[in-house]
């Protein structure tokens, strides 16, 4: 009898040596605590001299959006000695994952690396463009007069409903609309310069984007600095007026989302409907310099970051997830499994990723454009002290792109001074220089897909803040980008918007860091883009350098 006890005792020990043992105890899915024990069986060289030993007891948390609903886990697994873990997700089956603190980033398949390739993303940085020789094609432009009298004009807006109508967005508050004739209407459309935090230049009003039904349900939306809640992003839906279509209906403001901004600087703002419904959202990395709170590679934060949402929900919530965004699932309560999984769906599991976001990487994506033909999305990001960049993202994208900050400032490494470094995520298909181009903010301002310059259609324009020059970018019939300066003008652009037509037009202002205040600033103006040679008789045009 004792020998069988030994004989037992034996053959336990060695089952546990070969087999790890891992016990999972989870809560209801109430938001309340769950608890995890791990036991991890250290094996010795020889099974008669085996042991079992529990060496850590984990805690699993559970937390819910508030906003979105969306349940996620967080996880502290110090006792399975390893930094990787599998998750599969209980609904989709699909496996995501967390990898170590260190490395936030997704790896990329060689199959994403060829996409870009074939869509002409450089993949080494000596392929990244800066502004040479002239695009294929002539590109020659010139800026005409169409109203002005605005204060701080950042951006230009149409509601795409047939009425050739602009909406003009001031910094301080307010949404003025320009008629086809190119008069400004005394009553604004909104005002709300009592809700606006626009003290310093970076902040305030930001943009409107009217929804694509537009015509039909008379919503739009706004993202702007809530001075009751210190400059904090606030993408807040409203009405059209059941009275009056140039008015808005105060009353009916419906908060979206909110974004906390710690500093003043780097808040981003554009809102852009994409060809797929959803609404983009530009958010900067939360401001000062040289994003001390590292949020452009940090998933957990909205900062530093291009967003992806459903405004749309029919279950009374602001907004859903769209089910492709990149992090979608990634907060979803999983199962653990440790092996049998490739290293490269290891460095997918993110378990707190925020599910709104489309990529990531960003530093301030102050105005970003979607071509109108294409679907491909143009997506400028304002860099600090000495490079801006353009990056591309074909339509055929899904999300999840990683834009180098704060590792990288364009092609090249961040801080400056560092000659050499490992290149981080993608590259920016152009870039241009501080000291060299006299500039210091990228504008995005749109790619022509009118029918009244053929010369100009697919030519992707943007300009700097500071120098008011305009380049071109576009692609050739063989995949080849072309990047050069169309025309340089004294003036400061400050975001651009099309017509129904798919001519685009550029806000500019006299405004500039250190105040006066926006409604002390000289008034802006709003312009059109037309080609050079093609100047309206008696037109007054941009003074060029």
């Amino acid at each position: 009898m004792r020998n069988s006890r030994l004989l037992a005792l034996v053959l336990i020990a060695v089952i546990i040596v070969a087999v790890p043992v891992v016990v999972m105890k989870m809560q209801p899915d109430n938001g309340e605590r769950a608890d995890r024990v791990v036991g991890v069986v250290l094996a010795q060289e020889a099974p008669t001299a085996a042991a079992v030993e529990v060496v850590a007891q984990a805690q699993e948390v559970t937390a819910t959006n508030d906003v979105t609903g969306t349940e996620g886990v967080t996880a502290t697994d110090e006792a399975t000695a390893t930094d990787e873990v599998t998750v599969t997700n209980e609904v989709t089956g699909t496996d995501e994952v967390t990898a170590s603190a260190e490395a936030t980033q997704t790896q990329e398949s060689s199959g994403e690396q060829e996409a870009r390739q074939a869509a002409g993303i450089p993949t080494d940085r000596a392929a990244v463009l800066t502004p040479g020789e002239p695009l294929p094609v002539d590109a020659s432009i010139q800026l005409v007069k169409v109203a002005e009298g605005f204060v701080d004009p950042v951006n230009v807006v149409s509601p795409q409903d047939g009425s050739g109508r602009l909406f003009v967005i001031e910094r301080h508050g307010v949404v003025r609309i320009v008629n086809a004739d190119g008069q400004i209407l005394e009553e604004p459309f909104l005002d709300i310069q009592d809700q606006v935090l626009s003290a310093f230049l970076e902040q305030g009003l930001y943009d409107l984007e009217f929804h694509p039904d537009y015509a039909n349900n008379g919503r739009f939306f706004v993202h702007f600095a809530e001075m009751l809640r210190n400059g904090d992003g606030m993408i807040v839906e409203y009405a059209r007026s059941a009275e009056d279509e140039n008015r808005a209906d105060p009353e009916s403001a419906r908060v979206i989302l909110q974004i906390e901004q710690p500093w003043a600087n780097h808040n981003g703002g554009e809102l852009a409907f994409g060809p797929d419904g959803y609404l983009y959202i530009g958010s900067g990395d939360g401001g000062w310099e040289g994003d001390p709170l590292e949020a452009g590679q940090d998933l957990k934060t909205l900062l530093g970051k291009l967003l992806r949402i459903d405004v749309n929900a029919q279950d009374g919530r602001p907004y859903a997830i769209p089910a492709d965004n990149p992090f979608a699932s990634a907060q979803s309560p999983q199962l653990v499994q440790l092996f049998g999984i490739t290293e490269e769906v290891f460095a997918q599991i993110h378990t707190e990723a925020r599910p709104e976001i489309w990529a990531y990487g960003l530093r301030n994506p102050w105005k970003f454009n979607f071509d109108p033909e294409t679907a491909d999305l143009y997506l400028p990001d304002v860099g600090q002290n000495y490079w801006e960049e353009i990056n591309f993202q074909p339509a055929d994208s899904p999300g999840g792109e990683n834009y180098g900050w704060d590792f990288m400032m364009g092609s090249h490494c961040f801080p400056i001074e560092n000659e050499e470094c490992g290149m981080v995520g993608v590259l920016p298909v152009a870039e241009y220089s501080h000291p060299e181009d006299s500039g210091c903010t990228v504008i995005g301002l749109g790619i022509y897909r009118g029918d009244e310059y053929p010369n100009l259609d697919g030519v992707y324009f943007s300009g700097d803040y500071c120098s008011g020059i305009i380049w071109g970018l576009m692609r050739d019939e063989n995949n080849t980008w072309h990047y050069a300066q169309v025309l340089d003008t004294n003036f400061q652009l400050t975001g651009a918007g099309q017509d129904e037509n798919g001519t685009i037009y550029v806000t500019t202002c006299h405004c500039n860091y250190g105040g006066p205040g926006a409604v002390d600033n000289p008034p802006g103006t709003l312009w059109r883009i037309v080609a050079a040679d093609q100047v309206p008789e008696g037109a007054e045009t941009a003074p060029t350098q």
